[in-house]
């Protein structure tokens, strides 16, 4: 008696990892065996559970998926590392408020897999993550969008302009307003450096921060009641920069830059 199809995908982690591994091509018994740690004898019941209900096609030793085996598997990919996503630090993104997120990035949350949650100490809980920091010293361009300061902020700019960084901030109003209060002739000395670009951002901002440089990103979400935990996303991985790259031009698009102050 054949099973659900649903029991077969998920009931299984080796019947899902085989769906998976095959997404881009045939692949030999012997590649299975390396990728997955198992052996023969325990995968073949699972493998041929998946040729029974059609999903995978034998030939010789070298296994492929079929035109609905592949149909599956590239519906099945995204979920699975969606769910991975989050189950990885699911205390982390249910607890803070996503509703920030565009829908169509939200779709690809999975591009954060690699991330890992930073929870600093109570007295680390101020200070710069020292690791992205020196990533943006020594990239071409640095990139933040954020609602607050960082009590060094200043500095860090001096820093990274004495070696030609190229940096962007987006702040909404009520932030660039209280920068100009608090350090005018700071804030008026960077804006005319070559190397400082500034953009306002109109509307509300439900983030504390996201940042990132040539190889590294961050992101800091508020908790879903709107308050801030000190904790962080910190990232260094393709995906995940490109995911943030397209989501800061996403707020850049409704931003003006600042030419006077």
């Amino acid at each position: 008696m054949k099973k659900p199809l649903l029991d077969v995908i998920f009931t299984s982690k080796k019947r899902k990892e085989v769906l998976l591994l095959l997404q881009d091509g045939a692949k030999e018994m012997e590649t299975f065996l390396k990728a997955l740690d198992t052996t023969r004898q325990a995968l073949l019941p699972q493998i041929k559970i998946l040729e029974e209900h059609s999903l995978v096609a034998r030939n010789k030793d070298t296994y492929e998926l079929t035109t609905i085996g592949k149909l599956i598997a590239d519906k099945m990919a995204p979920l699975v590392n969606t769910v991975e996503t989050l189950d990885k630090d699911i205390d982390y993104w249910g607890t803070h408020d996503l509703n920030f997120i565009p829908p169509q990035f939200l779709q690809r949350i999975d591009e954060l897999k690699e991330c890992r949650v930073i929870k600093p100490s109570i007295t680390d809980l101020y200070e710069i993550d020292k690791e992205f920091h020196e990533a943006s010293k020594s990239s071409e361009s640095h990139y933040v969008i954020t609602t607050y300061i960082h009590p060094e902020f200043y500095r860090l700019v001096y820093e990274m302009m004495n070696n030609n960084v190229q940096m962007y901030f987006v702040f909404p109003p009520d932030l660039l307003g209280k920068l100009g209060t608090a350090r005018y002739a700071e804030l008026i000395e960077i804006s005319k450096s070559e190397f400082v670009h500034i953009f306002v951002y109109p509307q509300k901002i439900e983030f504390l921060f996201f940042a990132f440089n040539d190889t590294h990103s961050m992101l800091s979400l508020m908790t879903n009641n709107g308050e801030f935990d000190g904790r962080y996303l910190l990232c260094r991985c393709k995906k995940s920069l490109e995911w943030e790259k397209e989501l800061f031009e996403y707020y850049l698009k409704d931003s003006t830059p600042l030419t006077e102050i």
